[in-house]
């Protein structure tokens, strides 16, 4: 009888998975992929908020046809109002939103000319510098060709007609 006790195993230690048994190992890796309390309460945190805003989207997709319902037939009777007032409102809109463009535009570029005056360099002052270089250099190639060939103009026009 001493034999028969020892050789047993007891089930708690076959269900701990200390004794080897394919059950054991089943065991061991579902505790091991177990989650903890913190995670569930996550869990079920998510689960709850999911439920409320899902009832909230319901809520609301009624709600709005619920209101497109009522407000669609009173919105076809005043529709001779409300499309001349909609388009003088857009009119409005677009050119306040044009003249705040434009006064914006113009203050940066009152900046950045009071700032190049001042030789501050702002962004882009090289390209200016490069560009007025290049107009001077232009400018007195043309006049050197204008010399040049202005008296052969001249002499040209003596030729055609010797009186002038």
């Amino acid at each position: 009888m001493a034999d028969r006790q020892t050789s047993r195993r007891s089930p708690a230690v076959h269900l701990n998975g200390t004794g080897g048994g394919s059950i054991g190992k089943l065991l061991r890796r579902i505790q091991d992929q177990a989650p903890n309390s913190s995670q569930i309460v996550g869990f079920l945190t998510l689960l709850i908020s999911a439920a409320i805003l899902l009832i909230l989207t319901g809520l609301t997709v009624s709600g709005a046809t619920l209101g497109l319902i009522v407000l669609v037939p009173l919105l076809l009777i005043t529709s001779p109002i409300w499309v001349p007032l909609g388009a003088v409102a857009f009119v409005l809109f677009a050119g306040a939103a044009s003249l705040v463009g434009v006064s914006i535009a113009a203050a940066a570029a009152a900046t950045w000319i009071y700032r190049y005056s001042t030789g501050r360099h702002p962004v882009g002052s090289q390209r200016v510098d490069f560009a007025r270089s290049r107009i001077a250099d232009t400018a007195s190639h043309v006049k050197d060709y204008a010399r040049e060939y202005g008296g052969y103009l001249q002499s040209r026009i003596k030729d055609a007609a010797p009186g002038a």
